[in-house]
């Protein structure tokens, strides 16, 4: 859930033009209608009517303004930049020079093609430079990007590049698996199929005992 005590504008505006710059941002007009919910309540009435529903019912009669508040509230908050997560980035101090590890990091999305879930989990490394990054922020920056219409490519390769970004570094190893429900509940409709991405960069591409490593860290 959103925490607005716990985000900050101005990062996220940097990370937005920087993932813009190098094409890997979300396709996303700037939106300031202040009153979106309203609005999109309206036109999921209408997408209900068109479907034949009775929003005289009693257990559908909110289901526009409820539909409404998820997306805007829960689970596309992630497209404003001023909603990215404060980061606590400190001083190598330490001269710590290992990889970071943190595994299983909870992928909650939506597939932009079908607006249906995509839900999995993300495996992050990086090995320091002259910063380190506060454990929980590494979540917060999954969270963030996965909070919006995804694809799973586009969603690593954001996580990624702004891991690089802010950690000044390009040792960082990406993997996300994750089950998307627009191929289980739709189209091909396999419940057993497990969709598995990567992006890795620096010494992570050079060094093929260290991708070992960090792969066999993360099964």
């Amino acid at each position: 859930m959103l925490d607005k005590t716990k985000t900050n504008k101005e990062i996220g505006e940097k990370i937005y033009n920087h993932l813009k710059q190098i094409k890997v941002q979300t396709p996303y007009t700037k939106n300031n209608e202040p009153d979106k919910i309203r609005l999109i309540e309206a036109h999921f009435k209408s997408i209900m009517e068109i479907i034949g529903l009775d929003l005289t019912d009693d257990s559908l009669n909110e289901t526009p303004k409820r539909v409404a508040k998820m997306f805007v509230d829960e689970l596309f908050w992630g497209l404003e930049p001023e909603n990215f997560p404060k980061i606590t980035v400190v001083e190598n101090k330490m001269q710590y020079d290992e990889m970071v590890i943190e595994k299983d990091i909870k992928v909650a999305s939506c597939c932009e093609h079908h607006f249906i879930p995509i839900v999995g989990r993300a495996h992050i490394a990086y090995i320091p430079n002259k910063k380190v990054l506060g454990l929980s922020k590494l979540n917060r920056i999954v969270e963030y990007f996965s909070r919006r219409p995804q694809i799973q490519e586009r969603l690593g390769q954001q996580i990624f590049h702004t891991l690089c970004n802010l950690l000044d570094t390009n040792n960082v190893a990406v993997v996300i698996e994750a089950e998307h429900f627009c191929v289980k509940l739709r189209g091909v409709e396999d419940i057993n199929s497990t969709t598995i991405t990567s992006k890795l960069g620096g010494k992570f591409i050079e060094e093929p005992e260290l991708r070992a490593e960090f792969m066999g860290l993360i099964k």
